[in-house]
């Protein structure tokens, strides 16, 4: 994607911002990983959800990638702490991707059949 190209508008797009975890709890990628569980299912119950997006720096990238985002851009921003990318992930995808336990991936499956077909 060059700079002066547009994006491609995404329908009910989110953007997955700050979480904050005091740090006694912070517990690695699988504290992440259900925080983004929960997070994701409850808006999914109560809003239209289709497109998240988030800018992070690349170590996150790699990490979000494991939870079924995409980057679109490389070095979105440069600042002075470094480099952001800016990363996708549909919520199909993300949701079933954040899907840990046998019972996680059974609630994703219903929640995402209850969605309306595009």
């Amino acid at each position: 994607m060059t700079q002066d190209a547009a994006p491609h508008l995404m329908p009910a797009a989110w953007e997955v911002g700050r979480l904050v975890v005091a740090p006694e709890y912070r517990a690695g990628p699988e504290a992440l990983k259900r925080c983004l569980f929960l997070t994701l299912a409850h808006l999914l119950d109560h809003l239209q959800v289709e497109n998240l997006f988030a800018t992070c720096t690349p170590l996150l990238g790699r990490l979000y990638r494991r939870f079924g985002f995409s980057v679109l851009l490389k070095d979105a921003f440069e600042g002075e702490d470094g480099s952001y990318s800016l990363i996708h992930g549909d919520v199909a995808t993300v949701f079933r991707a954040l899907a840990g336990s046998e019972q996680e991936q059974q609630q994703a499956q219903l929640r995402l059949a209850a969605l309306r077909p595009h």
